[in-house]
């Protein structure tokens, strides 16, 4: 014989599946990573004890300001991320919430993504190289140039490189530094040929920059819109696509001569 329930206990049998759904959700992992600003580093200068750019087979030069490139912090690629860790972030100004796959290559272990990284900074800096020394007219036979970054991996600060050597080895072309004495921020990444690529996350980097007293950011043009919003005050967004428009920029920004592109 079955008993009748009464309607707050239907009610309450009904619920239980719903709040265990609702409790499924809030705690089950789910395919995002959460980003916060990251370091950065003055490529002109030292990291961990160890120069970021040495150069040999050419004639160096003492440099002032500093180019800083920028990097964000994501969760481990295996971290347990659940609704209530994306909601907190969602509606946080210095965190954000990405795609795993945005972030970390799909199917790939922890030490595979960590070896991916590492390549890809190669890559970066060889390229970098490439495109500093071809802007200068200079031979790579002859000028050895060795990129040092400890602790970061991926493309995105190919053009801090670029801009780096090309600092150390011609200034701003007239006896200058090409950050002025500035502490000058950015991220992108370079082809050989000198093309400026898109990276992700520039909102957090602008913060990651305006944090360690930098007050020019370089953007690559395509992402000028997620830079602007959230941009620190006293940070000045100028968009590059080339490296010698990158170039042209600073010593605009240096000399008051000539047009400085803004986002």
């Amino acid at each position: 014989m079955l008993s009748r329930l009464t309607r707050p206990q239907a009610l309450a049998v009904c619920a239980l599946p719903v709040v265990a759904l609702i409790a499924t959700a809030v705690f089950a992992p789910l395919p995002f990573s959460l980003a916060q600003p990251g370091l950065t580093a003055n490529v002109l200068g030292d990291n961990k004890g160890t120069p970021v750019i040495t150069i040999s087979g050419a004639t160096t030069r003492r440099t002032s300001g500093q180019l800083r490139m920028t990097t964000i912090e994501a969760t481990n690629p295996d971290a347990h991320v659940s609704l209530s860790n994306v909601i907190s972030a969602w509606f946080a100004t210095d965190r954000a919430v990405m795609p795993h796959d945005s972030v970390y290559p799909s199917g790939k272990s922890t030490r595979e993504i960590e070896q991916h990284n590492s390549a890809q900074m190669k890559q970066s800096q060889d390229a970098a190289t490439r495109a500093a020394l071809d802007y200068l007219h200079l031979s790579d036979k002859k000028v050895k140039v060795t990129l040092k970054l400890a602790d970061v991996g991926g493309p995105s600060a190919g053009l801090l490189f670029t801009l780096g050597i090309i600092d150390k080895l011609d200034g701003n072309g007239s006896g200058g530094d090409l950050t002025a004495g500035r502490t000058i921020a950015g991220t992108g990444t370079i082809d050989g040929d000198g093309t400026v690529g898109a990276v992700g996350g520039v909102a957090l980097k602008t913060q990651a920059a305006r944090r360690d007293g930098a007050t020019v950011f370089l953007v690559p043009k395509a992402e000028c819109s997620d830079a602007k919003s959230e941009l620190p005050k006293g940070l000045r967004l100028i968009p590059v696509t080339t490296l010698k428009g990158a170039v042209n920029s600073l010593v605009a920004l240096e000399t008051g001569k000539g047009s400085v592109p803004s986002c």
